[in-house]
């Protein structure tokens, strides 16, 4: 460092982004050549250096004119080295001084300064400006957490009025040119002065930022910092005067509400909702939530609603058009159609379509929905198990929604549509809930007018919705529901009644969707009867419309080949191997002849009616009973209940008392594989038996079907047309029924009653009158028993065992 009368000769550090006061101490670090040499140079001479601020921070390489006069004095305290090149630096300043020329020809800056002179203040005056200066520092270091508390209490210590001004300075975040024109000022007074309308500036933003903080954070929620980060936002535009963002969206949310018309306690629960949503930020998740519950109420049909056509002859005309057959469903909702053309307004009822599959119970439903002009909506229930999917989801979980009904409804756009609920019969529960036990608000009409979803929380009227439900069975619904619905029966089709809908209804729609005319096709009436017998066993029509789909696919391959374009493909009996393959089915036939322990039993099944043949074996034994044929309890329970009514009655027919001890009596059911359940096969196999131990055959020419009880009574059964079918398609003449059955004939369709002979039984001994071949049924109660005693009663010795038939 050189001397010329005040002036010293320094090396020059220009400095970016700050500005370095006297009494403080700054690491720096530095990157350019220049001022890296300038360090090098003043810690070699052991030399102060000189520190001035760029006028631009963003000059690499400035000049003189772009680095301000005033400056810095200050010590290198420690210098490191960093593996980049860059050297860091802690730099002490002491006292302040202004360029008056700089030296040429060195690598780096190397300046001639002179020292300024501190103007000193004294007296009450600046001893006033130094309190109010330490109480306005200690307010901001109140506001601003970044300074310690601790430097508060350092500043309190100061009574020098130049060394506290810059200290505090130090502290402060100023502007650059701020704290400059602090440097620059050599009196200090006027630079505590200065000072402290800074400092009160600071405070004022401060103070607001703190306001705008304290305000967001009434209105967040805990850790949500999307949340916070948007009020934030808002709060800021709020003290700008700019409006907030996503108001266009409420402006036509607002807009719809007006528009809409809704019941009283849905309007208010809106504009609650709205004027809440108002209040919230538009991108928070509260809002998310608000805004999607305010649109589900508004798609609602609260109000709108179809007008019915009350036109019965159209209506009638309609439902025969889409069916042929089901006269009792389509009496029904004729029915309801009569009352509706004399009842403004009626409760819609609830109606349950039972039957097999394929009999057309959804279709039914369509058509319904179209006879009286109504819009149609279905829901499948199939394997539904959370009562949430019935009643919805409360707005606290994540993800709520209304339930299926609600849903349903939306996609409607009415509120009086058909509502189609499919497979009522294939709900289950679990932990979550019955979802059946919900359905029992939704079907019962005292309670649907004020049904309640979960998500919605708003009473809706679901009174005039005609609601429809289909099921296959009867037995897997719960009693309370099926309380609440009209139960209507479909049974399966005749082999005339899928004729006549094959006929009209299933194939000229096949033939249209194959891209085929009636004048290419023709398909005969044995054909559609061999595949309704051989290829198809059902109670519908399903399994028959897609065996006629794949013939329609067989001749369209045929016609696209033919490249004249004129070919007319006819199928009948006989080529109906080619299009369709092997039979898949064989239809069970009647005995050719009469056997002993044979006899032939009538089912009910899911898919319509089918025939048993019921075998009974006697063997030399020990009392032995053994019944296979994979049979349910209850059809066990009436081989063993045949069993004990054979033993009760055995003086009658002359056996033993004791016959049971002497021989095993075997009870099978052909087909094993298939499960087999149900009662009504009990006097079926009390024939058997009773065949077996006399002896005596059974006519191959009568079927029957009946449950029967310890004494002998023959209880009524179900399903009793598709048993009549069945035993018609087999070439039975004779068929034995329960008594009480009598009231169901008026049922069955009366060609199929006049081509079997139905013969009404009340007793067991009625059916071993009729059902065994002897020339005189009423001997076999006389207690002479056979005229041959079965060989299973004699002696093991003398026993000829006989192989069943």
């Amino acid at each position: 460092m050189t001397k010329h009368s005040e002036t010293l000769t320094v090396p020059l550090l220009p400095l970016r982004d700050i500005v370095l006061f006297p009494h403080m101490v700054a690491p720096l670090f530095v990157g350019r050549e220049k001022s890296v040499q300038a360090i090098e140079h003043a810690m070699a001479a052991d030399e102060e250096i000189f520190l001035a601020t760029q006028r631009d921070a963003k000059v690499d390489d400035p000049r003189e004119a772009d680095i301000h006069r005033v400056g810095t004095l200050g010590t290198i305290l420690q210098l490191l080295r960093l593996p980049d090149g860059t050297v860091k630096v802690l730099i002490e300043g002491k006292r302040r001084a202004r360029i008056t020329a700089y030296r040429s020809g060195e690598r780096f800056f190397l300046v001639d300064v002179a020292p300024l002179v501190e103007v000193p203040g004294t007296g009450p005056e600046i001893e006033a400006v130094m309190r109010v200066t330490i109480g306005a520092f200690e307010e901001y270091v109140k506001l601003n957490k970044k300074i310690p508390s601790e430097v508060a209490l350092s500043i309190s210590s100061i009574d020098d009025p130049a060394r506290l001004s810059d200290t505090i300075a130090a502290h402060i975040p100023l502007k650059v040119h701020d704290k400059q024109s602090l440097l620059e000022q050599v009196h200090a007074g006027r630079r505590l002065e200065r000072l402290l309308t800074l400092m009160r500036t600071e405070i004022q933003v401060a103070q607001t930022e703190q306001r705008i903080k304290e305000r967001v954070k009434k209105q967040m929620e805990k850790n949500q910092r999307d949340y916070y980060l948007n009020e934030q936002m808002r709060a800021i535009q709020k003290e700008m005067g700019q409006k907030d963002e996503g108001q266009s969206e409420l402006i036509e949310l607002e807009r719809r509400i007006k528009r809409k018309r809704l019941p009283r306690e849905a309007a208010a629960k809106v504009r609650q909702e709205f004027k809440k949503l108002k209040m919230m930020a538009p991108m928070s998740a509260e809002a998310t939530v608000v805004r999607n519950y305010i649109d589900w109420i508004l798609s609602l049909p609260w109000l709108e609603r179809t007008r019915d056509k009350n036109d019965i002859a159209e209506a009638e005309r309609i439902l025969n058009e889409d069916h042929y057959g089901l006269e009792k469903p389509k009496e029904r909702i004729l029915d309801y159609l009569a009352v509706q053309t004399l009842v403004k307004k009626m409760k819609g009822p609830i109606l349950c379509l039972v039957g097999p599959p394929g009999v057309g119970k959804t279709s039914l439903a369509r058509s319904v929905a179209r006879a009286l002009g109504r819009n149609f909506v279905r829901l499948s229930l199939g394997g539904v198990r959370d009562e949430a999917e019935i009643r919805g989801h409360r707005r606290t979980y994540i993800g709520a929604l209304p339930g299926k009904i609600i849903q349903s409804l939306r996609r409607a756009g009415t509120k009086n549509p058909v509502f189609c609920l499919d497979e009522v019969d294939k709900m289950s529960m679990d932990f979550r809930g019955d979802p059946a036990a919900a359905l029992l608000e939704v079907l019962d009409p005292e309670q649907n007018a004020t049904f309640n979803d979960h998500y919605l929380d708003l009473d809706y009227d679901l009174s005039e919705v005609l609601f429809i439900t289909t099921a296959n069975a009867l037995h897997t619904i719960p009693l309370p529901l099926q309380d609440r619905m009209e139960i209507i029966e479909l049974e399966g089709y005749t082999e005339e009644e899928k004729l006549e809908i094959a006929k009209g209804f299933l194939l000229p729609r096949q033939i249209e969707a194959h891209g085929l005319t009636p004048d290419r096709m023709q398909v005969s009436d044995g054909a559609i009867l061999e595949i309704i017998r051989s290829y198809t066993r059902e109670a519908g029509v399903r399994s028959l419309e897609r065996a006629l789909a794949t013939i329609c696919r067989k001749v369209a391959r045929e016609v696209a080949k033919d490249s004249e374009g004129d070919r007319v493909v006819k199928v009948n009996q006989a080529s109906l191997n080619r299009h369709l393959g092997v039979p898949k089915y064989r239809q069970k036939k009647k005995e050719e002849k009469s056997e002993i322990g044979v006899v032939t039993g009538l089912a009910w099944t899911e898919t319509g009616g089918a025939i048993l043949e019921i075998e009974a074996a006697v063997m030399p034994g020990k009392g032995r009973l053994t019944i296979t044929g994979k049979l349910g309890d209850v059809m066990q329970e009436s081989v063993r209940a045949a069993m004990s009514y054979v033993r009760s009655r055995a003086h009658q027919f002359g056996l033993p008392w004791d016959f049971y001890q002497k021989v095993d009596i075997h009870v099978h059911v052909p087909e094993g594989a298939i499960p087999k359940d149900g009662p009504s096969a009990g006097i079926t196999i009390a024939t058997a038996i009773v065949s077996a131990l006399l002896r005596i055959p059974v006519r191959n020419d009568v079927a029957m079907t009946g449950e029967i009880t310890l004494r002998g009574r023959v209880l009524p059964i179900g399903g009793l047309k598709e048993k009549l079918l069945a035993a018609r398609r087999s070439g039975v003449e004779t068929v034995l029924i329960p008594e009480e059955n009598e009231r169901d004939l008026k049922e069955i369709p009366p060609k199929l009653a006049r081509s079997l002979a139905i013969e009404r039984v009340e007793h067991m001994d009625e059916v071993l009158r009729r059902a065994l071949d002897m020339e005189d049924p009423d001997s076999l109660f006389t207690g002479l028993g056979p005229a041959e005693a079965p060989d299973c009663f004699q002696r093991p010795e003398a026993a000829e065992v006989h192989a069943p038939h």
